[in-house]
């Protein structure tokens, strides 16, 4: 189908979108999660709503029509058309001008040595020097906590938080220094992390990723056997997520400082959520790809020391997540939510804690389900040990909170 007949039947892709105030007035913000493009576009609220009829199957006359229906307001079609013009040329429309460029960064991607740290020098600090100074004084907060002595007749897992090092310093302190001899002797690391945008269940790469202190290989065999069991094209249908994804490099840096900069062979998995699971009945439990996914895992950690780790934070509430100011009762009310959370992980309850998910609609935007729950079925986990908790300021009026903590899983393996 030509870009033309594209743009006369627009299509917006999967973006990130978010409210946005300028000078008073609202707008949305729209930006690229696979970083095709670099461009952000506002949108004045009232023409935003056209965005709605981008669906592929209404002309620019159609989606006018449409919207005066729905809005009782007429919109001309000339306004439209420059929208649709603004999206084209910022590559954020399904069409074959994007399809173009996004072949070529992920021809780019591909070709490149290694996955760069995207944050580093933003996030953190580029200079392994520096970065080590920064994470050693985290460590040295944290300096009541011994580490635990691992038992290799089964793999080990770990929740680390994927926040920011400044307000989540403390949380990841307390977990990576409990885990640091379960990592220096880790012979395999499998990551499972949130994916903040995409909707695919699991996304991998063949790429290996790097941090400031060199380059972690990725496990080829274990990537491959994931491949086979997902299927190829679905698995890397959106590969390029891996590109700005601060969830797998933001534990990545951990795992390596952990290591004192000594590299091993790491799993790399984006983690789609688990809202679908929430509305249509069904149950992960019983999903036939996430079954035979964690059946791939468990057959990866067979025979070789491996570490698990599950990077995902917990609550996102408050304005900053769409939802109501917190007060002193719905934080009470919070942290007894997550607490309760905390308690099937503590008993290594897979099943448990993802029906204290569903039983609230996710209410809490829990940032952490799918990698959780996966990690603990793929330990087939027995017990957890909770280390480490912390409310992390959302906003600047402390009005909106993430909330993030560790968990070391001793499990056995899926014989």
């Amino acid at each position: 189908m030509s870009n033309s007949h594209q743009l006369l039947y627009p299509k917006l892709r999967q973006l990130d979108i978010r409210h946005h105030t300028e000078y008073g007035r609202p707008y949305l913000l729209l930006r690229d999660p696979q970083q095709i493009t670099e461009a952000t576009l506002l949108i004045p609220q009232p023409l935003a709503a056209v965005l709605a009829f981008f669906d592929g199957l209404h002309t620019l006359a159609d989606m006018a029509t449409a919207f005066q229906q729905r809005h009782h307001v007429t919109i001309p079609v000339d306004r439209i058309e420059e929208l649709v013009t603004a999206l084209d040329e910022a590559h954020m429309l399904d069409n074959e001008r994007f399809a173009t460029a996004r072949q070529q960064a992920l021809d780019d991607y591909r070709r490149a040595a290694f996955r760069p740290p995207t944050l580093a020098g933003r996030s953190y600090p580029s200079n392994p020097k520096a970065l080590w100074q920064l994470l050693q004084d985290h460590l040295e907060g944290a300096d009541h906590i011994e580490p635990l002595a691992p038992n290799w007749e089964r793999p080990v897992g770990l929740l680390s938080p994927h926040i920011d090092y400044p307000r989540g310093g403390a949380v990841y302190a307390q977990i990576w220094k409990r885990a640091a001899q379960i990592v220096q002797e880790a012979e395999l690391v499998i990551l499972l992390g949130t994916d903040h945008y995409g909707s695919d269940p699991f996304t991998l790469t063949r790429q290996n990723y790097a941090t400031p202190y060199g380059v972690l290989p990725t496990a080829q065999p274990v990537v491959d056997a994931l491949a086979a069991t997902i299927g190829e094209e679905a698995a890397f249908a959106g590969e390029l997520r891996h590109r700005g994804e601060h969830s797998l490099e933001l534990v990545a840096v951990w795992l390596h400082h952990m290591r004192a900069g000594v590299a091993c062979e790491v799993a790399p998995v984006l983690c789609g959520g688990f809202h679908h699971f929430l509305y249509n009945g069904q149950q992960p439990a019983t999903d036939p790809l996430t079954t035979e996914v964690i059946a791939t895992l468990q057959q990866a950690t067979r025979g070789r020391r491996t570490v698990v780790v599950a990077s995902g934070d917990l609550a996102h509430v408050g304005p900053a997540f769409g939802g109501a100011a917190l007060t002193a009762s719905t934080r009470a009310l919070l942290r007894a939510a997550d607490d309760e959370l905390i308690a099937h992980m503590f008993k290594g309850n897979a099943e448990g804690f993802f029906q204290a998910i569903r039983h609230v609609r996710d209410q809490n935007n829990v940032c952490g389900v799918a990698p959780i729950y996966l990690t603990m079925r793929t330990l087939a986990a027995t017990e957890g040990e909770h280390i480490g908790y912390a409310t992390c300021p959302a906003d600047d009026y402390n009005t909106s909170v993430v909330t993030v903590g560790g968990m070391v899983f001793h499990g056995k393996t899926g014989d």
